[in-house]
């Protein structure tokens, strides 16, 4: 798979710097790019060759939502290069979870003191989903909030993980207890690291498909809980097929948006017959758990 690498310098005040990281991110997404890593002065992003809108980039960078800020770029064509060495050298740092979870880098569990309950590894190839992002974050701290409501265990569910990424979300899921799990993302490296985790969290009834939100019509049957941790647009776009494989009751639990996005999903999923149950906040980040 060919990929761009884009080096994205950002002009603005040092108090600024981590809040435009973090929007340009999500505006970089919507022109397809996928994964990122911290520069001195803004980020480097990675994007399928077939997937780049420069159009929607640029669109997205003039219209940048931060005073005092500006953003420009350069992309050359990506290395042939060991993506895997690049990403895991990088590492992340434990991640806590409400005291009950810990999010570690597989390659530094050994160096980790904290005492869990529940120790998930991540080893991430190109994949977005460490722990370290707050969507992530949210969404593992209210799929353990519904465990502990339904005795400690989602034994009873089957979990539907739109966009898997690292595959952690999952994995979460599996190891609360959910019976199976199914995850799906357009990124081939993607499908290959949810895996790649599942096996070194000792998961083993996970399955990740190659696709995007039209693979879900090849799953049969429906989920007592749904994923996604997507940005605003493609949760718009995709969220019907999304709502095709729920089961009556189904919790629907979406991220990877700001409160300004709040209003559009609330409509497109009521339109859907989703009643929003409970919306959570970390930092310009925003959480919303849906019930079918």
């Amino acid at each position: 798979m060919e990929y761009l690498e884009a080096t994205f310098t950002v002009t603005c005040p040092d108090s600024l710097l981590q809040t435009a990281r973090d929007l340009l991110a999500d505006a970089a997404a919507e022109a397809g790019f996928e994964s990122f890593e911290d520069t001195e002065k803004g980020l480097k992003g990675y994007v399928q060759k077939s997937l780049f809108n420069k159009d929607v980039l640029d669109q997205q960078i003039a219209d940048f939502p931060l005073q005092d800020t500006t953003v420009s770029y350069s992309i050359v064509e990506a290395e042939d290069m060991d993506w895997n060495k690049t990403w895991e050298d990088n590492g992340f740092e434990p991640i806590d979870i409400d005291g009950k979870i810990i999010i570690m880098d597989a390659n530094g569990q050994a160096t980790d003191p904290t005492p869990s309950p529940l120790r998930i590894l991540i080893d991430a190839k190109l994949a977005f989903g460490t722990g370290t992002h707050e969507t992530t974050q949210m969404i593992v701290s209210t799929l353990l909030s519904m465990a502990e409501s339904n005795g400690g265990t989602l034994s009873d569910k089957r979990v539907l993980d739109c966009g898997c990424g690292t595959g952690i979300l999952g994995i979460a899921a599996s190891k609360l207890g959910a019976k199976e799990v199914v995850g799906y993302d357009i990124d081939e490296w993607s499908v290959r690291n949810t895996m790649h985790n599942a096996e070194i969290n000792g998961v083993k009834n996970i399955k990740a498909l190659l696709g995007d939100a039209s693979v879900i019509k090849t799953i049969d049957g429906t989920f007592d809980i749904v994923l996604a941790n997507i940005n605003r647009n493609i949760l718009l776009n995709d969220m019907e097929a999304m709502r095709s494989k729920m089961a009556s009751g189904t919790t629907f639990i979406i991220s990877g948006f700001y409160e300004e996005d709040i209003p559009l999903l609330v409509d497109k999923a009521s339109a859907l017959g989703l009643s929003l149950k409970e919306q959570k906040g970390k930092g310009q980040w925003r959480c919303l758990v849906f019930q079918g």
